[in-house]
């Protein structure tokens, strides 16, 4: 506490040893505490939980998102780490739906160009898609980031090989040609 009451100084935020992955640990067996979930009831059904109306709704140039698609995929490669009941199903969706937006944004750029025409003036001035898709881009890495940290901190395994962040230029350049 300084003297006139505020309070100041002391460890910076995000200072110190960065914490390491629960199956970094376990290899080199020090003390890992993991995090116990009860077992749920025994259930039948699918692998992952049904796909909201919202993320398959048809967008008003007349072409379908593919939210469902990464959705369907983020959700069993979490399920594959054992990491479906830690990570919330909204912050899944949240995931999807900006990857989605941002193939969108992308896709206009490919059909309209990097310039645009100002509405008053007549100018060319740079696209409003641009900015939109540098944004979703940045949406789409942070959402992704606090999943991987969940699984990252959560997986008693050694995982690797692609993840669902991987593809996400293949899908964009999979819905240029159409396919």
């Amino acid at each position: 506490m300084a003297k006139d009451g505020t309070n100041r100084g002391g460890a910076r935020v995000g200072s110190g040893r960065k914490p390491k992955a629960l199956a970094d640990k376990i290899s080199k067996g020090t003390s890992a505490m993991v995090m116990e979930l009860p077992e749920p009831p025994a259930f039948e059904g699918a692998d992952v939980p049904p796909i909201k109306e919202y993320l398959k709704a048809r967008q008003k140039n007349g072409k379908d998102l593919c939210t469902a698609e990464v959705y369907e995929e983020t959700w069993k490669w979490l399920k594959e780490r054992g990491c479906d009941r830690l990570v919330n199903s909204q912050l899944v969706e949240q995931y999807a739906m900006s990857v989605s937006r941002w193939i969108q944004c992308e896709e206009c750029i490919s059909e309209y160009g990097f310039l645009a025409k100002h509405p008053t003036t007549g100018n060319a001035i740079a696209s409003p898609y641009v900015s939109m898709s540098q944004t979703y881009m940045k949406q789409v890495n942070q959402i992704w980031y606090q999943i991987y940290q969940i699984v990252k901190e959560n997986c008693s395994v050694e995982f690797s090989g692609n993840t669902p962040q991987d593809d996400v230029m293949e899908r964009l350049l999979r819905t240029r040609k159409g396919m």
